[in-house]
Formats: structure tokens, sequence, C-alpha cells
């Protein structure tokens, strides 16, 4: 059986993190999802992730990756299906295949989190290119963060 310390993205080393946001030219967003077992930019995968506390407590839940960091690590940001209509800090995005149920989804774009390859449990899906554009755009205009024209 797992225990909750061997939930991917949890703790150690490879645990996913919620980190200052990088300065304009430290990121730039691209698209360029690829479904092979890696978290790629463009793809919504599930990881755990903290709670705003800070207190160790977390859960399981997607989030998009935005950006690369390296081989290892990706830029993401993380969606809930807890309606934030005419909150700023939430873009709506609506319903796909990462969730089960078929609820419309917001993506958080005031928290960033950093994700360690080993960290993502499974790949759930592909946001179509519309979609991660309008996320790109929202972040570009809060951080100053360019994105890969080319492939958005």
């Amino acid at each position: 059986m797992v225990g909750a310390d061997d939930e991917p993205g949890r703790s150690g080393d490879t645990a996913t993190v919620e980190i200052v946001p990088p300065d304009a030219n430290a990121l730039r967003i691209t698209y360029l999802p690829d479904v092979d077992g890696d978290p790629d930019a463009g793809e919504v995968i599930w990881t755990w992730v903290p709670y705003d506390e800070r207190d160790g407590r977390g859960k399981d839940r997607p989030v998009l990756v935005i950006a690369r960091e390296d081989a290892d690590w990706v830029y993401a940001v993380r969606l809930t299906s807890k309606a934030h209509d005419g909150d700023r800090d939430y873009l709506a995005l609506g319903s796909g295949a990462w969730d089960a149920q078929g609820r419309p989804s917001w993506v958080d774009i005031e928290q960033i989190y950093r994700v360690h390859r080993s960290g993502m449990r499974r790949e759930a899906s592909v946001l179509e290119p519309d979609r991660f554009a309008q996320v790109a755009a929202a972040l570009g205009r809060r951080y100053g963060w360019r994105s890969d024209s080319a492939a958005v």
C-alpha cells in the first residue's frame, strides 16, 4: 500500500511547491504538449498540491503546466472546480477531460508551482491551444511573462 509520504509530489526533493512568481525575463510560457509520461506545457496533470496554510496538508489535484524550467522541473498553475466568477485571481476555463465529473474549472493565476517530473501522478489531458492562449495572456498581463507566439 502507498503511504501518504509516497504520494507523487508530496514530500522530499521532488515535492510540488508554491513559489514566488519568477520575474518577467525568467519564464517564457510555451505550448508544447506531448502525451509521453512527462509533464509538458499545455498539459493538465495531477500532482499533490500543498494548501495555502503551508502546514504540511494538501491534496491531489489538477494543475496546468505553463512552462519548463529544466529537464526535470516545470511551472504550473492549479485548477479548481470551486466557482470563482468575478475573482481577478482566477480565470474561467470551462470543463475538460481532467475532471471525470465534467465540472467547470477555474485556473488560479495568483499561485505558481514548481512540479518535478516524478511528482506527476498522471497526465490528464491536453488543453486546447485557444484556451491555453487565454491562460497565457492572463499570466502575461499579471507577471509580464511572454509566450511563445509560434506555439500559442
